[in-house]
């Protein structure tokens, strides 16, 4: 048994331990060994508490060096397999004293060994004394040499600093406690880097209770020893929660780097003022319990004779639960002892509960075949941590599933089987449907609803009658329409239930719907639209009339328009024919021949110009015509609804 004890031990789901030793003891000092990784969590959280009546002094541990940056300017180094040869190398120049075989001694400084050529016998390397008295140099074979005592105090103190330093391993540190003289019944606490603990649940299904079906829930807690000595008779606790942690190196010394300021003339600083945050009129509400997600542990069928009453009988279960805010707390109510490099499971958990079984279908999860459930409410007064869970139904084993965190008094939905005998397929789409439409000055405001429908084809290849819960995502902004009422709704889904007969298929479709807003100009319309608005009755006869009213006379400005713009494209083609007819002129004379043609081309620039006269005009009536009925239109939008 160790001399400080670990007595006490609460396992959280972040990976961290908290560990608090106790023991009376007597000294001025205890050391603690902790490997290097732990070293930062132990110098944020270690705290020691002396309940007699001395004090603690205060805590050391050595700096963080490697073995070589420790042992720099120690004189002494030895290796594992020839210690004495290395030993005379460091003590050179020091006084020593050598015990040889048959009794002799011989004193001196040691002036250092002369070694022999390799693949010769260490032992006949020669070690040589300055023996100052009369400068007589002596040797013998370091074979003679029995043992060496060292006269210098600092050659001495360099091969005890060097025992210390080979006596720590790389991999540990000594943590030491200074306390005053006399007895201590001290206690130290610290939390340190420590394996995850875990649940599995066994769920024991009695389909034929006295009062209707029932399940015995039983939860086992699993954790790991880890550490370099046994836990004994320890109290433990196992905590469910999210606390924050981090890692700070406070092991590692750290000198920063500092800014160089120049000196500077300084003026004084004018006052600074910050404005004075509000108070809060209420403190915030307490968070309710919470739970971290665990790895999924690999759980062994059940046998046939495996009951609730037997388990119940046979197993016992010491712990309690309690809630604290933010975390949830198992405590093992009897003692623990777990071995060095052992792992344990402890029962934290045993509770009947009624339970109702369905199938539930939801094709995102699993596709294809609806799952058999357990549904059960969480009645245990516990808050369950998330685990693998084993089904057994009848003393038989049906299946697995996973438990999720669990609140008190919430319910428990465990899928721990594929029903083959229901086999569903899906089919999807989507349309719009005009819901209303109004009119606003030029525009037809639309309001349209955005449709998608799922049928969800349930085929019950079985010989009894299926009853599946068919569970339709909610989307944000939706609503059911045309559609059964849901038997339930969650958070996310809707529940349909939906009865298949023995050998035969059942269809389901599920409608959801929302509103969507547009507008559209009235000259983007056509009279046939209008007719249909109509006979739906979206729009009333008087509405209709105005809007076909107003396309009128948008077709008749828009025919003008065209007319406006054949105008100019014309006008354009004639003045390029003037052009044309200039050119030609420049090159005739104004008699014989070349004036006769001189003159006709005068005569058809007189019947161009008079084109372009007449377009003129023209395209000032149109122009005329356009701004009336623009005019008309716009008295018309004015007048609308």
């Amino acid at each position: 048994m160790t001399t400080f004890p670990i007595t006490r031990l609460t396992l959280y789901k972040h990976g961290v331990g908290f560990f608090e030793r106790r023991a009376r003891l007597t000294g001025e000092a205890i050391s603690l060994t902790f490997r290097v990784e732990e070293m930062n969590d132990v110098l944020k959280s270690l705290t020691a508490i002396d309940w007699g009546d001395g004090q603690v002094l205060g805590v050391e541990y050595a700096t963080p060096q490697s073995r070589e940056e420790r042992l720099a300017g120690c004189s002494v180094r030895l290796r594992d397999d020839r210690s004495l040869r290395d030993l005379l190398v460091g003590l050179r120049g020091r006084p020593v004293t050598l015990h040889l075989d048959q009794g002799e001694t011989a004193v001196g400084r040691l002036l250092g060994l002369d070694e022999l050529p390799e693949r010769q016998p260490v032992g006949d390397s020669l070690v040589s004394l300055l023996h100052e008295a009369d400068d007589l140099v002596k040797t013998a074979p370091l074979s003679r040499v029995q043992s060496v005592s060292i006269a210098d105090e600092r050659g001495a103190a360099d091969l005890r600093f060097f025992l210390e330093v080979a006596q720590t391993q790389e991999d540990y540190r000594q943590v030491t406690i200074r306390l005053t003289p006399g007895e201590h019944d001290l206690s130290v606490s610290y939390i340190a880097p420590a394996p995850t603990w875990r649940v599995s649940y066994r769920l024991v299904a009695d389909p034929d209770g006295d009062d209707g079906p029932t399940a015995l829930l039983m939860g086992w807690g699993i954790f790991d020893n880890q550490m370099e000595e046994p836990l004994e008779e320890i109290e433990l606790s196992l905590v469910a929660g999210m606390p924050i942690s981090f890692v700070y190196d406070l092991y590692n010394p750290f000198t920063p780097e500092r800014p160089v300021v120049e000196e500077e003339a300084r003026v004084a600083a004018a006052p600074v003022a910050f404005e004075a945050a509000p108070k809060y009129a209420a403190a915030l509400a307490e968070p309710e319990a919470r739970a971290l997600t665990m790895r999924r542990a690999a759980l062994a069928p059940a046998p046939e004779s495996l009951r609730a009453d037997v388990l119940e009988a046979t197993t016992a279960v010491h712990a309690s639960g309690r809630d604290m805010g933010e975390l949830f707390q198992y405590r093992i109510e009897t003692p623990v002892s777990v071995g060095r490099g052992q792992s344990a499971m402890v029962p934290i958990l045993m509770t009947r509960l009624p339970y109702r079984k369905e199938l539930l279908y939801n094709g995102a999860k699993l596709p294809g075949h609806p799952v058999a459930t357990l549904r059960l409410d969480n009645e245990t007064g516990l808050t369950l941590e998330r685990g693998p869970l084993t089904v057994i139904e009848s003393g038989e084993y049906v299946g697995e599933a996973l438990l999720p965190f669990t609140a008190v008094a919430a319910e428990m939905v465990i899928a721990y089987a594929v029903e083959l005998g229901a086999k569903v397929r899906e089919q999807s789409g989507s349309r719009r449907e005009i819901h209303s439409l109004s009119l606003k000055n030029a525009y037809l405001l639309v309001e349209e609803w955005e449709i998608e429908w799922r049928d969800y084809q349930i085929n019950n290849s079985a010989n009894r009658a299926l009853t599946v819960l068919v569970e339709h995502p909610r989307r944000t902004g939706y609503e059911l329409f045309d559609s059964p009422d849901p038997a339930e709704q969650t958070a996310e889904t809707y529940r349909f239930a939906v009865e298949i007969p023995p050998q035969s298929e059942t269809t389901r479709r599920v409608q959801t719907r929302r509103l969507r807003h547009r507008q559209e100009q009235i000259e983007r319309q056509s009279y046939a639209n209008l007719r249909q608005y109509l006979q739906k009755g979206l729009i009333d006869q008087s509405t209709h009339d105005l809007i076909a009213a107003m396309l009128g006379l948008v077709e008749q400005i828009a025919a003008q328009k065209e007319r406006l713009a054949a105008l100019d494209k014309e006008r354009k083609q004639g003045y390029e024919a003037q052009k044309q007819i200039r050119d030609n002129m420049r090159a005739l004379g104004s008699s014989g021949k070349e004036g006769e043609v001189r003159a006709e081309y005068v005569a058809r620039l007189e019947k161009s110009q008079q084109q372009l006269d007449e377009m003129a005009r023209e395209e000032t009536a149109v122009q005329s015509e356009i701004t009336r009925l623009e005019a008309q239109l716009a008295a018309l939008v004015a007048s609308g609804p």
